[in-house]
């Protein structure tokens, strides 16, 4: 009896940053030789997704680049004056502009797609949550259409104890006289202080 066998585990995408560097290296490789490495974005865009539409994209993208070479190429001279050169210049910069598009847009959509199917078998992957560890609260099993109970907090600090009452002319006399004390002490030491001078 033979069951269905395990996915193939979704490997993590490569980090924003080295996907944006990535695209940028690739276009400007396309822009910087003016068209005739636009092949380049297609071969990497059909390596990383390995869809055979993109493969078939490669080819039509070199074809074009090798027409148009060629193209351009049969043009008497340096300038560019006949119909066939204007057709190389067109289909050149047309594949050029066309490839860009579709490149950065398949590109950014493959990863999407990559990093959802991360997310998803890294969930499925996950341990279920221990109520005890994560702080959840586990699911409730009262019955229907029963209060929930009030929960208490606890004190965040313990409560200090309110000092004792006492009538308030002997406060003030306390007050006077530890005022009185100080006033002493004050003296004494400016005493003191004058004295070593």
């Amino acid at each position: 009896m033979q069951g269905q066998g395990h996915a193939q585990p979704v490997q993590r995408p490569p980090h924003d940053a080295v996907l944006v560097l990535l695209r940028v290296v690739f276009v400007a490789t396309g822009l910087f030789s003016l068209g005739f490495l636009t092949w380049v974005m297609m071969l990497r865009l059909a390596v990383v997704t390995r869809r055979s539409v993109d493969y078939g994209l490669l080819v039509a993208v070199a074809a074009a680049d090798v027409l148009s070479l060629v193209l351009l190429g049969s043009e008497p001279g340096d300038d560019v004056h006949t119909p066939g050169g204007y057709l190389g210049i067109t289909l050149l910069f047309g594949t050029l502009l066309a490839t860009v598009v579709y490149y950065l847009a398949a590109d950014v959509r493959h990863f999407q797609r990559r990093r959802a199917e991360y997310a998803a078998q890294t969930y499925a992957y996950a341990p279920p949550a221990s109520p005890y560890t994560t702080g959840t609260v586990p699911p409730d099993t009262r019955p229907p259409h029963t209060p929930p109970p009030v929960l208490q907090q606890p004190p965040a600090h313990p409560p200090i104890p309110a000092p004792p009452q006492r009538p308030a002319p002997a406060r003030i006399e306390q007050v006077r006289a530890e005022l009185d004390e100080l006033s002493d002490y004050l003296r004494k030491h400016d005493g003191h202080h004058e004295s070593g001078r």
